[in-house]
């Protein structure tokens, strides 16, 4: 059986084995990736990365929060979800419930 420090040291060997391998593949593989891109027409957008997606999420888009509050005045309407408008800032929320 191998002591505790022996089997350490086997695993920083294989790390760095590891490491050697990842770094010899990269370019291999990112060339054929970029060829495949090339040759399909496939966009960076289209990966879901890049600079053309940077603040846009890729899948399907959020749908909205149903208003949970509304203003009998203006009509307005709030979710209940972040900073409160105006019209119902420090006031009893229970008032402008839309009733379901």
């Amino acid at each position: 059986m191998s002591s505790y420090k022996e089997l350490l040291a086997q695993r920083e060997k294989l790390e760095k084995q590891i490491e050697e391998a990842k770094s010899r593949e990269y370019a291999e593989v990112l060339n054929e990736i970029k060829q495949k891109m090339a040759d399909y027409g496939i966009t960076l957008s289209e990966l879901g990365g890049g600079r053309a997606a940077k603040g846009a999420k890729a899948g399907r888009p959020r749908a909205g929060v149903a208003p949970k509050y509304r203003d009998p005045d203006s009509g307005s309407t709030w979710s209940g979800r972040g900073k409160p408008p105006r019209w119902i800032a420090g006031l009893d929320r229970e008032k402008f419930l839309i009733q379901k």
